[in-house]
């Protein structure tokens, strides 16, 4: 019975795991199985419903499509400028990014720093903007062969996590006649990844597999050492002779031997009385 019951839980550890493995690929397998055409027409209708917003614009976003698209306007070319991302160039969703931008002006005028902002765009048009983030008013005025530096920081939504944009970071500034320049400071494809925190259901199941066959192995183990234990234990136990013709009572005296006949344990007590009772007449 125990080795019944034995055979079973070792049979429950190892199918158990294995069963949960092959449900969590099924439910993945599910999940990336929706149907794209679906999706698809979601986007579609997305992008139709931009588009018509888009197909009428207000006066003021005129012109600040006007003001920020950065073919309307140039940079000056005694303007340097440079980026580095303290936060490092890995964006992720819903998280802060953060970067210096550093102003020389190389020529022999002042120029007036008005305005730092930063977008995410579209990749297959430059003028449909994802994200806009709020314009970081500076108003500093830059002597020649000065360098100044600014900070910027924004959160990419977290609904972007995964799909690449263009990310557009401007910096407007204007020179001693009043004219406006604009740099384009960065102007590249990222990718917004999503921060992984806690656990996934398939690194859940993964653990429970290899909780589930370690306790197998031990299980397993366990078996084979009961089973060596029982052996070491296990005691020969050696039977007397049965039959005393086998045995060589040569050697004992006769009134020796007659005397154990007398005292065998064979005898019934009535017999023993009535041999007692025979002495005594």
């Amino acid at each position: 019975m125990f080795n019944f019951w034995s055979k079973l839980a070792l049979l429950f550890l190892l199918a158990f795991p294995c069963g949960l493995v092959s449900f969590a690929h099924a439910d993945a397998e599910a999940d990336s199985s929706e149907d794209p055409d679906v999706a698809v027409d979601e986007e579609e209708e997305e992008e139709e419903v931009v588009e018509e917003d888009q197909l009428q614009p207000t006066e003021d976003e005129e012109e600040e499509d006007e003001a920020t698209d950065p073919s309307s306007l140039s940079s000056h070319p005694d303007a340097d400028t440079t980026i580095v991302f303290t936060t490092g160039e890995e964006f992720l969703a819903n998280e802060i990014v953060r970067f210096l931008v550093g102003f020389t002006n190389k020529g022999s005028e002042d120029f007036s720093v008005q305005s730092l902002e930063a977008s995410f765009r579209y990749p297959q048009d430059f003028q449909f903007y994802i994200q806009n983030f709020t314009a970081l008013p500076l108003q500093t005025l830059v002597k020649p062969q000065v360098q100044a530096t600014f900070e910027y920081s924004f959160v990419p939504a977290l609904q972007m996590a995964g799909r690449p944009f263009v990310l557009v970071i401007l910096l407007n500034y204007l020179d001693t006649e009043g004219n406006s320049f604009q740099t384009a400071i960065y102007n590249q494809t990222v990718t917004i990844t999503e921060k992984e925190e806690g656990l996934d259901g398939e690194t859940m199941f993964m653990y429970i597999f290899l909780v589930g066959l370690v306790s197998l192995m031990v299980f397993a183990l366990y078996q084979v050492l009961e089973s060596r234990t029982r052996k070491r234990l296990s005691v020969k136990v050696e039977k007397g002779t049965g039959n005393m013709s086998d045995v060589d009572i040569s050697w004992i005296p006769q009134e020796t031997l007659n005397a154990m006949n007398r005292a065998s344990p064979k005898t019934s007590p009535r017999k023993r009385a009535k041999r007692a009772a025979g002495t005594d007449q």
